[in-house]
């Protein structure tokens, strides 16, 4: 992004290419170092860029607009950052495209201050969002009873949304805005645009602190512990399901057994009369159905005995 950084400009000053007080000086005061159909393929691009981050963020704020089934705490993080990603591409990228293309700042210096803290604020405000959604899909997958409860409670998200705002805020916005006042001069040319405080170390050591190592190692902590507790539930859930197999492939090796005693046939010749073999099947399948233990086994006289016995029930 822009950020408000001094800018490696394509187009340089004459003055600046010509150097030496022997070599004669550019004729005009901004002379070109690309040729003009590269600048043209750059413009090109820039310009394709702001019509891809302004359109598809567009579209993202319409959709939840539009739909309000979308209204929901994680959504309303989503379109936080669509609508800082919206704004750099709808103002940042397109003051800073002629900037860049010509070298020189010619805005004038109240649009120069607007401009920077529009720069630094949505850019910072974008990395705080992405680390507050991030944070909102740790809450949601390793406390998620209490985060289903507190789902469709929207004044905590915009809460959340606000404080994204002020933080990004009062990370450059008011050294970008007094810090001119409290050092007593600029150092900022006439012709260029940069914060005030961009050569002190100190400052931009412990902005990059907030704005970037920070956010990095949060994200990371809460990517990394969602991917561990996901991991932990599917081990856990796969020790669940071998324990619950075990059972039920016990209980239906008893249940192919007591089939087996009940159906089993032991032929073996014994004289027995028709009647008979009909009432001791009875008295079998009777004790099967109500499922008793040691149900003796049935012995007819003979295979045929027992099919005409059946054909009789």
């Amino acid at each position: 992004p822009a950020s408000g950084l001094p800018s490696a400009p394509l187009l340089q000053s004459g003055a600046e290419r010509s150097g030496a007080g022997n070599q004669t000086p550019a004729v005009s005061e901004a002379g070109t170092v690309l040729p003009g159909y590269l600048v043209v393929i750059i413009s090109v691009l820039m310009v394709t860029l702001v019509i891809v981050v302004v359109a598809g963020n567009a579209l993202v704020i319409m959709a939840f607009i539009v739909d309000k089934t979308l209204r929901n705490q994680s959504n309303y993080f989503f379109l936080n950052l669509a609508i800082s990603d919206f704004l750099v591409g709808a103002f940042c990228i397109p003051v800073y495209i002629p900037y860049n293309l010509t070298g020189r700042w010619m805005l004038g210096k109240g649009l120069c201050k607007v401009w920077l803290v529009m720069d630094y604020l949505l850019c910072s405000a974008s990395v705080f969002n992405i680390v507050l959604i991030s944070y909102d899909r740790f809450l949601s997958v390793t406390r998620a009873v209490k985060y289903r409860a507190q789902r469709n409670i929207t004044r905590q998200a915009v809460l959340k949304m606000v404080a994204v705002w002020v933080l990004a805020f009062l990370l450059y916005g008011p050294a970008i805005i007094f810090w001119e006042a409290i050092v007593g001069q600029s150092i900022v040319p006439a012709h260029e645009c940069y914060a005030e405080f961009y050569f002190t170390w100190y400052f931009l050591l412990s902005a990059s602190t907030f704005e970037f190592f920070t956010p990095f190692v949060s994200v990371a902590f809460f990517n990394l512990s969602i991917y561990l507790n996901i991991h932990q539930r599917n081990k856990n859930g796969n020790a669940s399901a071998e324990e619950d197999v075990a059972p039920r492939r016990k209980s239906k090796k008893h249940k192919d057994g007591v089939g087996w005693s009940v159906f089993f046939v032991k032929t073996r010749k014994v004289t027995s009369s028709e009647p008979a073999a009909i009432s001791t099947l009875h008295h079998c399948l009777s004790e099967w159905k109500q499922r008793k233990r040691n149900v003796p086994c049935l012995q007819l006289t003979s295979t045929f005995t027992l099919l005409k016995a059946a054909k009789n029930l």
